[in-house]
């Protein structure tokens, strides 16, 4: 349904988790006609609960007056070890939680969660040279055959 493109190139990615997302009836139909923006979308751990902040999920266009707030905070659904894991892991400099992709899986809305460093400006140049490389020799592998 949604996905965060420039996630994977402004961070490194170490470790991806799967999370339940608590969604309310408007936002889970707003999901289903495909309309959500992770671009801003970053997660936190505060008091032993794992929350999703800055996911724009818009108003369900046929909602009524229990029409869901766009931008609103939503909780997510994991494990007390994950949970307490990832919390140990975010206390550390420089490492934080970035939504990958949002999707449903058997019926229920789902949130790949990524513990990502971010990556210097030379990193990210780098990463798009090596992958130009990689492009060339391919390109002459297969003229070559």
């Amino acid at each position: 349904m949604a996905s965060n493109r420039r996630a994977r190139h402004d961070y490194a990615i170490e470790d991806v988790v799967e999370a339940g997302i608590v969604l309310t009836g408007t936002e889970v139909k707003s999901l289903r006609a495909g309309r959500a923006s992770l671009a801003e979308a970053y997660g936190v751990i505060t008091g032993g609960e794992a929350w999703l902040h800055g996911v724009h999920i818009p108003e369900y266009a046929h909602g009524t007056w229990t029409n869901h707030e766009p931008r609103r905070v939503r909780k997510l659904l994991l494990h007390r070890k994950e949970i307490d894991r990832l919390a140990r892991a975010t206390e550390q400099p420089g490492l934080t939680l970035v939504p990958l992709s949002l999707y449903f899986s058997d019926g229920k809305a789902k949130i790949e969660l990524a513990l990502a460093r971010g990556k210097r400006t030379y990193d990210k140049r780098h990463d798009i040279a090596r992958r130009d490389a990689a492009r060339e020799i391919e390109r002459a592998v297969r003229r070559r055959g």
